[in-house]
């Protein structure tokens, strides 16, 4: 098997509108095409159980600083 030892990007679709998917060995981020702003998600959180608490916060905190 390949080891992830950096960094992999695709762009993908959802609805009507494009996504740039980031893969590292620390997790993964998708973010609006355009924008800089995305949905981390960490490895060690999503292992632990913690994904959910974790992207809860991250729209949390995007929200106010919106």
């Amino acid at each position: 098997m390949t080891p992830l030892d950096k960094p992999i990007k695709r762009a993908l679709t959802v609805g009507d509108k494009t996504y740039t998917l980031v893969i590292d060995p620390e997790g993964l981020k998708l973010t609006e095409k355009g924008h800089r702003r995305g949905v981390e998600l960490r490895w060690k959180d999503l292992l632990s159980g913690d994904a959910g608490l974790a992207a809860a916060l991250q729209a949390s905190v995007a929200t106010k600083g919106e």
